[in-house]
């Protein structure tokens, strides 16, 4: 389901730098009215300053639903209706599996899947009374691949949103709503501020060389993928060549991303 962004009415969250800032700049480039939101007031408050007069920003904590009630309250009070949800939080937990604990667990799961959850329990109600939407899911290739074993606990969320989105699409898709899910390999962010890293491992993240770009063509990419309607956005097309791998012979994909890894 394509969204036509001209006029259309965003909320973004995690707006307020990386990717979140680089979408809701590639939003309102193309029309669309934008509400930043960010657990950083400030930085919500600068990314809606550089976007003008189209944008307003607002403090939001996901792992809280009033904030994002919050969110929705002053998207419609301020222009009217909303089309267009982003759902852009992830933190990691990075270390050996075995040294991550269960609170470590418990925080990324409820950052980065369950404000999905309280995203869609908000915003979704809405959607559907109009007819007419779309959802933004931010995953990563971590939820597509099994690579991250390095991060287990993002990983798990991000092929949990990836499953969620797939069968959101085909529940909503019907209904006029169009659903996205973007899974971008590296992108130049500020995401270490992000990563709490537990046991004896202090080293960035392993990913495959799928190649790295700037967070303002991820954004533009993101602002593409919806106005086209597409389900699957990437910022690199070696994640599709390794999903035709993945598919073709699971056992034989395993057997190669572990002589990769170890």
């Amino acid at each position: 389901m394509a969204l036509d962004l001209a006029n259309a009415v965003a909320v973004v969250t995690g707006a307020g730098s990386g990717i979140g800032r680089a979408c809701a700049h590639a939003f309102a480039r193309r029309g669309a009215r934008v509400v930043v939101t960010d657990i950083d007031e400030e930085r919500a408050k600068t990314v809606a300053a550089e976007i003008g007069d189209v944008a307003m920003s607002l403090r939001c904590d996901v792992t809280r639903i009033e904030d994002l009630e919050a969110a929705r309250a002053a998207a419609i009070d301020c222009f009217g209706h909303v089309d267009l949800i982003h759902n852009n939080v992830g933190v990691l937990a990075v270390g050996p599996v075995e040294a991550i604990p269960l609170e470590a667990w418990d925080r990324v799961v409820d950052i980065n899947l369950m404000s999905v959850v309280r995203s869609l329990s908000v915003f979704l109600p809405g959607l559907l009374a109009q007819g007419s939407g779309h959802i933004v899911n931010t995953a990563s290739t971590a939820g597509l691949f099994p690579y991250g074993y390095d991060r287990l606990p993002y990983t798990a969320t991000k092929h949990a949103i990836v499953g969620l989105s797939e069968s959101l699409a085909v529940y909503l898709r019907p209904k006029g709503i169009g659903v996205s899910c973007f899974c971008p390999a590296g992108v130049r962010t500020n995401i270490i501020e992000h990563i709490t890293f537990y046991g004896d491992q202090r080293q960035p993240p392993r990913a495959p060389n799928f190649g790295v770009i700037d967070a303002d063509l991820a954004g533009e990419l993101v602002a593409e993928g919806v106005a086209a309607g597409r389900f699957l956005i990437l910022t690199t097309q070696e994640p599709a060549v390794e999903l035709r791998e993945r598919g073709n012979d699971i056992e034989a994909y395993l057997e190669r991303v572990i002589r990769d890894y170890t």
